[in-house]
């Protein structure tokens, strides 16, 4: 297909489940100019070799797709951004499990900096702090951020990541990054409040009332939220509901929120004069009374219970 010189106009692939080898993705790199998303799943021949000589060739790609590629390692992570072109705006990586969290032993010119803007880095069991502190270096420009089932990474590495992006992130989900705890939302909130729009906090059970209170207080653009799972209670739920900055929430989840009762119901009234969507699925300090008053107030809401 990259020898043929006929795709030349070719802008999406996608390959699956398919034998394909370095050799080959390298001569797609050179073979298709035009290309600008690929998406490999399941390509168990494809190591970090084929993947950097692949970016090195494929100077108008956009967006890549890494799926269940369990033969890329970290240095084919890292050598994938350190070579991709500068209009490669989009990453996600997915069920890679080659990408461990060792220092390299490489320290990064000063030069290198990487355009992606949107990085998801979703159930790489082995992925941690190590290569956070790496992309902090690398991703000043992030604006979306989805490092979800990272069980590996925590403050450490989120802090700086963090703390790099200059350019504004607006969404962010961290679900079941078991180890993060409010700190890092608590830099999140002070360094991206007046831009984020999303927060996905769901299974991060080290989140208490005090990121709560701090969204109440800095986030003036949030319209989603989700703390299913997290170790919010009534106090928290009531800082949303006193905030004057959270008029634009419009969906709200509090699904498995054991520490949340009945006495938040003012603040979720409050809250639910703007909410299209408010999950209490397994709220079971939530009784059946005060979700049938807040389905009469909120009329405009859909209330999962």
């Amino acid at each position: 297909m990259g020898n043929g010189h006929g795709l030349q106009m070719l802008k999406t692939l996608v390959i699956e489940s398919c034998k394909v080898t370095d050799l080959g993705l390298e001569s797609l790199g050179k073979g298709c100019p035009n290309l600008k998303t690929l998406c490999l799943s399941k390509c168990a021949f494809l190591s970090d070799n084929g993947l950097v000589s692949f970016v090195r060739g494929a100077g108008s790609l956009e967006s890549l797709q890494l799926d269940e590629c369990h033969r890329i390692t970290q240095l084919g992570f890292f050598g994938l951004l350190l070579n991709c072109g500068v209009l490669l705006k989009a990453l996600s990586v997915s069920n890679c499990f080659g990408i461990n969290d060792m220092p390299i032993g490489v320290t990064l010119p000063e030069s290198a900096h990487s355009s992606i803007r949107s990085l998801t880095i979703r159930n790489c069991p082995f992925f941690g702090d190590v290569n956070l502190a790496l992309l902090a270096t690398l991703c000043s420009k992030l604006q979306f951020l989805d490092l979800s089932g990272l069980v590996g990474i925590s403050d450490d590495g989120m802090t700086p990541l963090i703390e790099s992006s200059d350019a504004g992130l607006v969404k962010v989900k961290l679900g079941g990054c078991v180890n993060v705890t409010d700190k890092a939302i608590l830099a999140l909130t002070k360094m991206h409040g007046g831009t984020l729009e999303l927060l996905n906090l769901e299974g991060c059970g080290k989140i208490t009332d005090a990121s709560l209170a701090a969204i109440a207080d800095d986030c003036l653009q949030l319209n989603d939220l989700d703390v299913s799972r997290c170790a919010v209670s009534d106090f928290g739920v009531s800082a949303l509901g006193r905030s004057k900055q959270l008029v634009s929430i419009r969906i709200l989840s509090l699904s498995g929120c054991t520490l949340v009762s009945d006495k938040c119901l003012p603040a979720l009234a409050k809250l639910g004069l703007n909410l299209v969507g408010l999950n209490l699925k397994n709220c079971h300090g939530i009784s059946s009374n005060v979700v049938d008053m807040l389905s009469e107030r909120l009329w405009n809401c859909d209330i999962f219970s």
